[in-house]
């Protein structure tokens, strides 16, 4: 997407890819400037971890190397606020919620927005592998990104059509080794840095272990699905549906292993099964969704054929979404879908064109086995 020349804010994390998005806006012609945003105290995390220092470091050498003013905004209360605490209330209640997504909605679209616009900035970038596009009556729209193996269109469902207009992702139509490639080429410093893995701004940080922090654990039974009592858990919180690995309980003669196919808020209970038996509870094609929101006041009145992509790494599949309430839907995929959770965000296309999202609820409207 081509842009008249403007006054930029790069959203620049110490990574490679907002760096280069930084360095693709300047040899664009624009006026770029970066901001790192603190989200923990002294850059240390509730478990003494301490990835923002080094990101910090990395994102200032990336401002210095490409010569651009660099800012440290503290969004420390904010974070704690409107993207911890949703997350920790969530898991409390037994959702999964998407922090990265609540994150890009609420503080880098949302608070670093205004962050940008009361600085008399015309535009915030980001690094995000994804693609921006007029649509013939002069609307914007938001495309997967040329990368498919990086397209991070999923991650910016729940962003509003202001927030959109204002976004730009230079990083849109490049491919993530050209990405690598460049930032050698230019002598950055953070050319072969790993990529973050974990909680949005918080590192590698595994999701039980921070909310450890936070939920005091309520040790309960973990049965089959008859009830047969296995073992032992610490807290509902620690699980999420659909879990293979670190459940607690051995696997059997076969060398089977037990998946989590539900939790029992009233028993405390955490509930499991052999996958292999194409457990049903596992299993669904239709399901409810809240929180529904679509780009370009473009909500269907009626029943519509999408794709929709039920969690980051999946492939968009078919489905079939039909309004129910403002705000309400029924979907039907056309194949079973496996341990979708209540709380996590369903992203849905029209082809590679995302449209709208909505919020899995706790009701699953119908059950399938993996050979339905």
């Amino acid at each position: 997407m081509t842009y008249k020349k403007e006054r930029v804010l790069v959203a620049v994390s110490g990574g490679v890819d907002s760096a280069i998005a930084c360095y693709l806006l300047l040899e664009a012609g624009h006026e770029v400037e970066a901001v790192y945003v603190r989200t923990w105290q002294n850059e240390v995390d509730p478990l003494g971890h301490c990835p923002g220092a080094q990101d910090l470091k990395d994102a200032r050498s990336v401002a210095q190397t490409l010569e651009v003013p660099f800012h440290v905004v503290n969004f420390i209360d904010f974070y704690q606020k409107e993207v911890v605490t949703p997350m920790v209330e969530g898991y409390a209640q037994g959702i999964t919620p998407n922090p990265d997504i609540l994150c890009n909605r609420r503080m880098k679209f949302g608070a670093l927005m205004e962050f940008a616009k009361d600085n008399q900035f015309d535009a915030l970038a980001t690094g995000h592998y994804c693609r921006k596009k007029i649509a013939e009556n002069g609307s914007t729209e938001l495309w997967e990104g040329a990368d498919k193996n990086k397209d991070q269109s999923y991650f910016l469902a729940q962003i509003s059509q202001e927030q959109l207009d204002y976004a730009r992702f230079p990083l849109g139509e490049t491919e993530k080794s050209e990405v690598r490639i460049l930032a050698k080429e230019i002598g950055l410093s953070v050319a072969e840095k790993k990529d973050s893995q974990g909680i949005c701004f918080l590192g590698k940080v595994r999701v039980p272990e921070f909310l450890s922090s936070f939920i005091a654990d309520k040790p309960g039974e973990i049965v089959k699905t008859d009830g047969t009592v296995l073992g032992y858990h610490q807290g509902l919180h620690r699980y999420t549906l659909g879990q293979r690995k670190g459940i607690g309980v051995p696997s059997n003669a076969d060398h089977e292993n037990y998946v989590v196919t539900g939790k029992d808020e009233c028993t405390n209970q955490l509930i499991v099964a052999f996958e292999s038996t194409n457990e049903p509870t596992l299993w669904g094609n239709k399901y409810q969704i809240e929180s529904v929101s679509f780009f370009n006041d473009e909500y269907p009145t009626s029943s519509i054929s999408l794709l929709g992509k039920a969690r980051y790494r999946d492939p968009s599949t078919p489905l079939e979404f039909r309004p129910i309430a403002p705000t309400k839907a029924e979907i039907t995929f056309h194949f079973p879908q496996r341990a979708l959770t209540p709380g996590q965000v369903l992203a849905m296309y029209k082809d590679e064109r995302l449209i709208g999202s909505g919020i899995y609820s706790l009701s699953k409207l119908g059950r399938s086995k993996l050979s339905a």
